[in-house]
């Protein structure tokens, strides 16, 4: 799995000349590293006695967090499980009418998952820039920094998995599903762009105390 690799190991699957892991995995990498970071800023909060009014909303933000990390650190396989689908039946024989719809129908139904799997990494994405923008907000101010950098990897991963879906809609022989794709990751792409700037402008606050 990606996900044992070392950090080295992984950086350098990630450079060599194969078409897996790409960016849909680097994509959700991020998201899961914007995960992590967020809970330790929960973590940091918690920590100090200071802060006990916030206790409830930064356990909150901690387990949610948590949560979508595992999400994305599972993401990082399927999408490249997902591109592999697509590979797998580009192969598949044409000779004939018969294999020529057998390969026609798998490469439909690949191409499909190699779509889906990368609108959950943009909606888990998201769901972790929500969470961080509270962070950003409830934390301890001396991790604010933290915090905006967990901000922008998450909207890399959502921007990263909205490539990755638009990419792959011209292959998906069913158009009407195909623009409501393009609806959902338009829309999560609008939110992430909201999200960011709002959490931006409580970073550079709490950075001028």
């Amino acid at each position: 799995m990606l996900v044992d690799l070392k950090v080295s190991e992984f950086v350098n699957r990630l450079g060599a000349g194969t078409p897996t892991p790409g960016g849909g995995s680097a994509a959700a990498l991020a998201g899961s590293l914007a995960a992590a970071l967020g809970g330790m800023v929960c973590e940091l909060t918690l920590d100090r006695t200071k802060y006990e009014t916030v206790r409830p909303e930064m356990e909150k933000a901690r387990d949610t967090l948590a949560g979508l990390r595992k999400d994305l650190l599972a993401l990082v396989d399927r999408d490249s499980d997902a591109y592999d689908e697509v590979t797998k039946a580009t192969k598949l024989p044409k000779e004939t009418p018969a294999e020529k719809a057998a390969r026609q129908q798998a490469l439909g139904k690949a191409n499909q998952f190699a779509t889906e799997i990368p609108v959950k990494t943009a909606e888990s994405c998201l769901a972790v820039m929500e969470q961080v923008k509270v962070v950003a907000e409830k934390g301890i101010p001396n991790a604010a920094s933290d915090a905006g950098v967990a901000a922008h990897l998450a909207h890399t991963g959502v921007s990263g998995a909205v490539l990755n879906v638009r990419i792959n809609l011209s292959a998906i022989p069913d158009q009407e599903l195909a623009g409501r794709i393009e609806s959902r990751v338009a829309r999560i792409a609008r939110e992430a762009a909201r999200v960011l700037s709002e959490t931006e402008a409580i970073v550079s606050a709490r950075l001028k105390r």
